[in-house]
């Protein structure tokens, strides 16, 4: 284990038994950084969001749990939390306490605080289709800190309130002060649309309403959250949206710049001599970007992801820049293995060789790297560093280092410093295998994980911390008997020029055992549906302390996406609890995303066993098909071809669309209906249990006067095609190629058009043709496959609604020389008649 951390962790090694999995943390290991920087551990923190330091060198710690750490100049971490939320926020998913900033003028002692209120529901739900009744809303408010590292909760000041998040995810939540004295917030879209009117993840159009502070940089008066004087938006048809939404139509004021899906961090410039920031914004499937904080900016979500328009390819880029919108000044895709922009922060003038002056830093959560922006071009600073959340420089001996915080290892804060060319301090790691057991219990401690940056030999320096003589080494491991008890061994390792690491620590427990779990639910093997309640339950016991209450448990889920994870539930305390399963984090990620839960029971002497299982969910091929063949679709936001296979989740909402199109020939198509029966060309669809295929059929526009005539080289309708648009076309053709790019000789035929009855009429039909005739009226098969060779009633007959436009379709196929098609039409009133071309036409 680890130094620092006052428990044990047992593993009982990579074993999977039905389902079950015993784990515990790896050691920490530190980012691999240029020649003359260190990266060195600061603080244990369990998920750390973001950071902040007072004027007098505290660094405040926001946990997203709900808790604020207080970690003091002289560098403690204070035990206690300075403000504890927990009783008022919700968890889930990715909700928390998110951001926290510091008042600039000390004598306020003011702090700032982002985070997720808990609504009028316990359950903090979370919805695809809408928000949901009782969900929690985002805030931020305003505290006091007071010089005893305390903050009384009735020190409370709300800013901002009433900040959609309906699915829980994408609710940015960075906040800082900028140099002209305002408070800068930014807000992510919600995951899902609270209003229920697009969908989620691509589909989401929340940050496109101006009367919600969704998708937004904010800019406010700190001290009462009002409207910055100069904000962009102010005047007629604007208002306040400082606590609620306006209503629709209506520009908040609150509102700096817009268009975001997720800018989950921003960072001003210290050295700019005025305001000046970057804002992250985390893409959907194809670009992370970086963009210019700018006061009335559109970026452009989801109309535009990164400097394309979102299309779910990086290789294509669809329309130019609408205008109005404004590009980021940096993108990235994923095909290095990113994914994920997170934090970011200005290199401070002076603190660092001047090649780093004004180059901006960021990270990316996904693979673990702080990259570099200068004069346009990005590398490399850190890698290696388990997913970087939050950066911030901060004070260190003397100057500033870059602190970032990380949730490798459960959650670490750590610092990177340059040292230039001066001998750089060695990193200690040390385990102890086995931790725990019968006493007296022989075990090795093993320093094999330390590491000296300049790559210098080590020498290792321990102590046993039961009373025995401490011990150098020049190999990394050495071997001890503890006798019953608790002990905590020590290991500092020094390299060859005498510099010596901090110390770490590990905890043995002789005369003790770790804890068996039992994990009960969810069963191994078992399966999700979308917006099921899930039921977490377990228990534990030890041979020192027998059955293991409640108190002693604690659960944790994230989701796993792909070589990354998502927190989502907890640590929640006890026996049990239950969540209601989420959908993947988009429909890209449902192939390779799924649930894992972690129960973790300690003991009274503070030996931990952890034991996981995956929950996957029931994964549903959804083949999405046009006819005819080769229309284009939206799902979720991404533009397909029919037919294409989508890998979904069963009870997952997917938004589908049929969007404007045209063939080559430059012939409009829009929906005629979907195999389901749905009319709706914009649509909610939820993914049944097993593989299933849904298809639209598109006709040709009836906003075009005329009939359109689509000529097939082939019988079935499938092979060459040419389409007309032709007022003039009768029902007759003669010998030789009825349109040119078709053959003479077999060809077949798809007419289009619309009928408008005066009144109700019943249609009967008689046709001439030897070959065959189908006739669709109002998405209905009337005839299939109908030949004869003298006039006659068709049996299929249908009633059309008076005043009703009626799609008709009539396919001629296998037509050789004259054929005739006659459409007839009978009612009450009148007796039969020949219905000519023109009738066919639209109105």
């Amino acid at each position: 284990m680890r130094g620092m951390r006052q428990v044990v962790q047992v593993v009982v090694g990579a074993l999977a038994v039905a389902g079950l999995t015993v784990v515990a943390s790896p050691p920490a290991l530190g980012a691999t950084v240029p020649s003359g920087f260190t990266d060195a551990l600061v603080a244990d923190v369990d998920n750390p969001t973001a950071i902040a330091f007072t004027a007098d060198g505290r660094m405040l710690v926001a946990q997203q749990a709900g808790r604020l750490r207080v970690r003091t100049a002289a560098g403690t971490l204070l035990s206690t939390p300075a403000l504890d939320l927990t009783g008022r926020l919700c968890t889930n998913a990715e909700r928390g306490l998110l951001g926290v900033a510091v008042d600039p003028d000390p004598a306020t002692r003011a702090i700032y605080v982002f985070y997720t209120a808990r609504g009028t529901s316990t359950s903090c739900p979370t919805s695809q289709r809408a928000n949901p009744a009782g969900a929690p809303t985002n805030r931020v408010s305003r505290f006091v800190l007071g010089d005893d590292n305390t903050v009384d909760l009735a020190s409370e000041t709300i800013l901002l309130d009433g900040i959609y998040s309906s699915e829980g995810n994408h609710n940015a939540g960075d906040l800082h002060v900028g140099k002209d004295g305002y408070l800068y917030v930014t807000t992510g879209d919600g995951g899902c649309d609270y209003a229920g009117d697009s969908g989620c993840a691509g589909s989401n159009d929340a940050s496109r309403d101006r009367n919600v502070l969704n998708g937004k940089v904010l800019r406010v008066v700190r001290t009462t959250g009002a409207p910055a004087p100069g904000n962009p938006f102010t005047g007629s048809g604007t208002a306040s949206c400082r606590l609620a939404p306006a209503p629709a139509g209506t520009i908040c004021q609150e509102t700096f710049a817009w268009g975001l899906r997720n800018p989950f961090r921003f960072a001003f410039d210290p050295d700019a001599a005025g305001t000046v920031f970057h804002v992250n914004d985390v893409g959907q499937n194809a670009w992370e970007e970086i963009d210019l904080g700018t006061a009335g900016a559109d970026y452009g979500w989801p109309v535009r992801e990164g400097h394309c328009a979102q299309t779910g390819s990086a290789s294509s880029c669809g329309a130019p820049l609408p205008a109005g919108m404004t590009d980021p000044i940096h993108d990235y895709t994923r095909s290095t293995g990113c994914g994920s922009i997170t934090g970011g922060a200005f290199v401070p003038h002076g603190v660092w060789p001047a090649a780093y002056d004004d180059a901006y830093l960021f990270a990316d959560y996904v693979c673990g790297r702080i990259m570099m922006l200068s004069d346009g071009t990005r590398t490399n600073l850190a890698t290696g560093l388990g997913g970087a959340v939050h950066l911030e420089f901060g004070p260190y001996a003397g100057s500033q280092a870059l602190y970032y915080t990380t949730y490798a290892n459960g959650g670490e804060v750590r610092r990177i410093a340059y040292t230039g060319t001066e001998n750089r301090p060695p990193t200690a790691v040390v385990t102890a295998s086995p931790a725990t057991g019968a006493a007296p219990l022989a075990t090795t401690l093993d320093g094999s994980g330390s590491a000296d940056p300049d790559g210098g030999a080590l020498t290792y320096l321990w102590s046993f911390g039961d009373g025995a003589a401490d011990a150098t080494t020049t190999t990394p491991t050495v071997r001890h008997t503890y006798a019953a008890g608790s002990w905590t061994a020590t290991l500092r390792v020094r390299d060859a020029a005498g510099a010596t690491s901090s110390p770490v620590t590990v905890r043995i427990s002789s005369g003790n055992t770790a804890p068996v779990v039992t994990l009960t639910s969810p069963a191994a093997g078992a399966t999700f549906t979308v917006g099921d309640t899930i039921r977490l339950t377990g228990s534990a016991t030890d041979a020192q302390d027998g059955t293991l209450p409640g108190a002693s448990l604690s659960w944790t889920v994230v989701r796993v996406h792909d070589a990354h994870t998502h927190p989502f539930l907890g640590p929640v305390t006890g026996t049990g609890t239950s969540f209601t399963a989420p959908g993947p984090e988009d429909l890209a990620a449902a192939a390779n995303s799924y649930l894992r839960v972690s129960l973790t029971a300690t003991d009274a002497q503070g030996v931990e066993t952890t034991v996981t299982r995956d929950l996957q969910p029931r994964k549903v091929a959804v083949t999405l098909g046009t006819s005819p063949a080769g229309r284009t679709l939206t799902v979720n936001g991404e533009t397909v071809t029919g037919p294409t296979t989508v890998t979904s989740w069963a009870g997952l909402d997917l938004q589908l669309a049929v969007p404007a199109q045209s063939d080559a020939q430059g012939v409009a198509y829009v929906l005629d209906r979907w195999s389901d029966g749905s009319t709706s060309a914009t649509r909610t669809w939820r993914t049944p249990a097993s593989a299933a295929t849904l298809t639209a059929t598109l006709t040709a526009s009836s906003t075009q006067r005329g009939l359109r005539g689509t000529y097939f080289d082939n019988s079935d309708l499938t092979g060459t095609s040419v389409t007309r648009i032709d007022p003039t076309v009768a029902f007759r053709w003669g010998a030789g190629a009825p349109v040119a790019g078709i053959g003479a000789d077999t060809f077949s035929v798809r007419w289009t058009g619309s009928i408008v009855p005066r009144y109700s009429q019943m249609y009967r039909f008689a046709t001439t043709s030897d070959d065959g005739v189908r006739l669709w009226v109002d998405g209905r098969l009337v005839i299939n496959q109908w030949t004869a060779h003298a006039e006659r009633v068709d049996t299929g007959t249908v009633v059309l609604t008076a005043g009703q436009a009626v799609p008709i379709r009539l396919e001629y196929y296998e037509n050789q020389g004259d054929a005739t098609i006659q459409l007839r039409w009978w009612s009450e009133s009148q007796a039969w008649q020949v219905v000519p071309a023109e009738r066919l036409r639209p109105s």
